[in-house]
This record gives structure tokens, sequence and C-alpha cells, in this order.
């Protein structure tokens, strides 16, 4: 199922390559690339191509997709880590958390000191609102769903009520900047973001999956997993730790795409089951997967428009969210 996900998440990276306001044949996309390695004369192939292929669209997929499977593998750690199915970057907080981080630093006039200052202020954030859902609300506590939910709702409306204030105080030219960090969009990437992004992502996502053992014991509940000679506590760091650094990543560098980390890891979870071994790295290939589908459709529906890609993925995951809610009711119920 791995391989059979991977391969299909190739092929839209290629489709994504040759679609946009400017279609291109997949050959020509094929001799821009082999230009770039060296393998084919420069002259073969039209400098317009070349820089649409290599400076626009390349860099803006592969941003996309590790900002999708860092979206999916935070998701479906945060669930393992919660015990909770509802659990998502989003509704525990730490995506609005991130979100905030990067918008303060923004109009607070942090940014101009360095272009770490963005990445550094949304994983501080991040980790810092997700601690403090996680404290409020942890599981082995008697705590269930809903104060996990309840929680989650405080900390993303506070987010984003701080979020607005700023907003409020900024200027016009930050203001732009905002709307791009509110409503996610991939229309700035480049290859300064994705070196920027890439080891974030190695890490994160290599640790995750180093935990796969540890968060299947958790499903156990933290007094059996202690049994079972776990150090629940240095886990549990870890995994809030390494979580916030994806989705701080993520929305640093894409702003805030709710609901993939919800949505994916179900999905994967219904083709792989529960195990983490294969549920992290397939929720990875289909979150990657997810962002590249919608940023292509995202920026080829309406052109030369592009609609922000937020829209697509909360279009997508609030049905879902709900639909969940209602299996979770029936669950209790019967």
């Amino acid at each position: 199922m791995l391989l059979l996900v991977t391969t299909v998440l190739l092929g839209a990276v290629l489709a994504s390559f040759a679609v946009g306001p400017l279609r291109l044949p997949p050959l020509e996309v094929l001799q821009a690339i082999a230009v770039k390695l060296g393998l084919l004369d420069a002259a073969q192939v039209s400098a317009r191509d070349l820089a649409v292929v290599w400076q626009l669209r390349i860099p803006r997929v592969l941003l996309g997709a590790m900002v999708g499977a860092a979206l999916a593998m935070a998701g479906a750690s945060l669930q393992g880590l919660f015990g909770n199915p509802l659990a998502d970057p989003g509704i525990v907080g730490v995506s609005q958390g991130a979100a905030l981080g990067a918008v303060a630093a923004i109009v607070l006039g942090a940014a101009s000191a360095g272009g770490w200052i963005i990445p550094v202020a949304a994983f501080l954030s991040g980790a810092l609102a997700i601690s403090i859902t996680y404290l409020l609300a942890r599981p082995g506590r008697g705590h269930g769903n809903a104060t996990l939910l309840l929680v989650g709702i405080a900390m993303a409306a506070f987010c984003s009520a701080v979020i607005g204030f700023l907003t409020y105080v900024a200027s016009e030219a930050e203001l732009q900047s905002l709307v791009f960090w509110q409503m996610g969009s991939l229309a700035r990437a480049s290859w300064s973001d994705v070196a920027a992004v890439a080891p974030l992502f190695v890490i994160g996502a290599f640790a995750l999956l180093r935990l796969a053992t540890p968060l299947d014991m958790l499903a156990l509940g933290e007094r059996q997993a202690q049994h079972l000679g776990l150090d629940v506590g240095r886990t549990r760091r870890r995994l809030v730790a390494f979580s916030a650094l994806l989705v701080g990543a993520a929305v640093a560098f894409a702003g805030s795409i709710g609901f993939v980390g919800l949505v994916v890891p179900h999905v994967a979870r219904m083709l792989v089951g529960p195990g983490h071994r294969w549920l992290l790295p397939l929720s990875g290939v289909l979150g990657a997967l997810l962002i590249v589908i919608a940023d292509t459709a995202a920026r080829t529906l309406d052109p030369p428009s592009e609609i922000p890609l937020g829209l697509f993925s909360a279009a997508l995951g609030a049905p879902f969210f709900l639909w969940l809610v209602l299996q979770q009711r029936r669950k209790a119920m019967s």
C-alpha cells in the first residue's frame, strides 16, 4: 500500500510540474529538468519554460509535499499521544499557535532580523500552545474527548483573538503578508524555503518514525506503558516537541492549512490499521499527495488568480470532522 501510494504521489508531482496557467508538455518538463541536471544542452529548452519549471513549479511542489507530509504525520502522532481520534494540529491549537508566532514576528518587525526568525517563532509558539493543551486535557486523568475539544477550541480562539489584534494594528504592507498566513498558500514558495523546511522536516519525520513503537505502547494506556518499561514523560515531551517542529515549519512557510492532520491519518488507518510503524509513513505520503493535488487545483481552476489552499483543506476537512464527531457519539451511545 505504501509503495502504491508513493507511486501515485510521484505521478501527481510530475503532472503538477506541467499543469498550471501555462501548460507545458511533459516532454518539455523533463527536458527542463535534464538541463538543470547537466544532462541536456540548454539551447534545446526555452528560457521561459526553464524558468517556469525550475524556479516556480518544482520548489512549490516540493514545499507542498513536505508541508502535507509534516501536517499529516504530526496529526497521526498527536492522535496517538492524546489517545483521541479527533486530535489534529488545528483542533488542539498548535496550528493557530504557530500562526500566532509567525504573525507576531511580522507585525513586531522581528522578521527583518533574519530569515529564520519566522520559523523559529512559529515553532516556539506552536510548542507552547500544544503543551498547554496537553497539560489541561492529558489522557489518563479522567479527561475525555469533550475536554480535549474544549481546551483545543479555547486555545485556538485565544490565538485567533491575538492574531486579530495584531492584524488590527498592522500596516497596509503587513496586512498583505498576514492574509497569506491566515488562508494558507504556496504562491511564495522558493528554493530558499525548500532549503529551510527540508532539514526541519527530515529531523521531525525521522524522530516521529523512531517513536512509532512508543506510540503503540501509549495506546495501551500510560500505566501499562510504564509497566512495559517506557519512559512516558520523556516520550510525551519528544512527541510534543517534534510534532510542534513539523507543524511550525509547515505553518511558517505555507500559512495555516487546517484539517490535513485530521483527515489523512484516518484514511491511512483504514488502509493499514492502527500500528504506527506503517501508519506514520503512509500518513506522510498521503498528506503530501493531498496537498500536491489541492495546490495544483488551486492554481489552475481560476487563472491567473489563485484560490487559497486553506479553503480546499477546510472544505474537505470540515464535513469529515463532523462525520467523526457523529461516529464518536454513536459509539458512546451504543
